[in-house]
């Protein structure tokens, strides 16, 4: 809250075209839409429930406050998805809370932003039934397998890396090599996974451009192409109106 102009100011300097910022809770959600209001054109906002609270959530009364949310002018339904990795919540709960936002992804012709972590099996099988309704999104921050990633471009969907693949101990460039031009996305995952040189700080939008050189580096294209690929692929995703990009 303290600089949050100051850090949108820097995205802007660094060549950012527009921010999303991720609502993975209801009061998340409604944070994330004010920010975007105060930012229009700019800052967008996305509305979901993240599987570590999973268990927190009762369907019955969180979808319809998920569904006003969406209504209010999200982007996309997520942060959501599965997280096998720390099991913060039982692993049926989290595939009944995903099911529910996929359903209403569907519902509301929105994209969905994935979490999937430890959880291959069932987040391919759910991808799969949701592809069928018509539902396409990202598999957000991956480090997943190269098959994940190839069935999850197979059904439309988009691959997006973050910081990580600045570390010292990335090792698959070929994963992003894998992903089409079409389907790639950047992102940072702010407040969490600065790249390097800035790994161990707060991070922040602005620094997104240090994941662009790596992509760029690992596929062996040219910078500003890279940028120039996932914007205009965020654009498309999102649905994000071209004369709101400053």
């Amino acid at each position: 809250d303290a600089d949050r102009d100051a850090v949108l100011q820097r995205a802007v300097e660094a060549g950012a075209r527009a921010v999303i910022c991720i609502g993975e809770s209801i009061e998340a959600s409604i944070r994330a839409a004010e920010i975007a209001e105060r930012h229009t054109g700019f800052v967008w906002f996305t509305a979901g429930l993240h599987p570590h609270s999973a268990a927190s959530v009762d369907i019955h009364e969180a979808m319809p406050r998920l569904r006003e949310r969406l209504d209010a002018g999200a982007v996309a339904v997520g942060e959501c998805g599965l997280d096998y990795h720390y099991d913060n919540s039982p692993r049926a709960v989290q595939r009944d809370v995903f099911a529910a936002q996929l359903a209403l992804a569907a519902e509301r012709a929105l994209p969905v932003i994935v979490h999937t972590r430890k959880a291959e099996e069932d987040t391919r099988s759910m991808l799969s039934e949701a592809a069928a309704a018509g539902v396409k999104g990202v598999l957000h921050c991956y480090t997943g397998s190269h098959a994940l990633a190839e069935i999850a471009i197979e059904l439309g969907w988009y691959i997006s890396f973050s910081g990580i693949i600045t570390f010292t101990r990335w090792a698959d460039d070929d994963l992003l090599r894998l992903v089409p031009d079409d389907r790639l996305l950047a992102e940072s995952d702010a407040p969490y996974l600065a790249p390097v040189p800035n790994r161990g700080r707060r991070n922040e939008p602005a620094w997104v451009e240090s994941t662009v050189s790596r992509l760029a580096l690992a596929r062996e294209q040219g910078v500003d192409g890279v940028g120039i690929l996932v914007s205009e692929n965020a654009r498309r995703l999102f649905g994000l109106a071209s004369s709101a990009v400053p």
